[in-house]
């Protein structure tokens, strides 16, 4: 079985996690699982901020609240599928002594939001109206 359809069967089945290697001090997983958490509210926070734009912003043309919208609700669904694989991933390293994976999804994460940022000084500075 493929690493990735591993860890995605991991989501649904969390006890598979215990097959692996020893279990780690009780402090490490409940960090993992904060950091999941965390990841959580980031992934509610840019959903909400899409509707946000979208029905508090009549005024914008809809290319740009429709893009700006869709922008922040894509961002806020990747945060949320990729928590639940970053919270697998480190849970497993843990189970085996291993490094903590590491990830550029933050990076990328802050580079959407920021473009996003970057429109909305633009849709600001040029006016909302049609």
């Amino acid at each position: 079985m493929s690493e990735i359809a591993r860890n995605v069967r991991l989501w649904f089945v969390p006890g598979g996690i215990r097959d692996e290697g020893g279990t780690p001090d009780y402090r490490f997983s409940l960090a993992n699982e904060r950091t999941f958490l965390a990841w959580l509210r980031t992934s509610l926070a840019l959903i909400g901020g899409g509707f946000a734009v979208d029905q508090f912003l009549p005024d914008l043309r809809w290319e740009w609240r429709a893009g700006l919208a869709l922008g922040l609700l894509a961002a806020g669904v990747l945060c949320a599928l990729r928590a639940v694989n970053h919270w697998v991933r480190c849970e497993r390293a843990m189970r085996r002594g291993e490094d903590l994976p590491v990830s550029r999804f933050p990076a990328l994460l802050s580079i959407g939001v920021a473009l996003v940022a970057v429109a909305m000084v633009v849709v600001v500075v040029a006016g909302w109206g049609p």
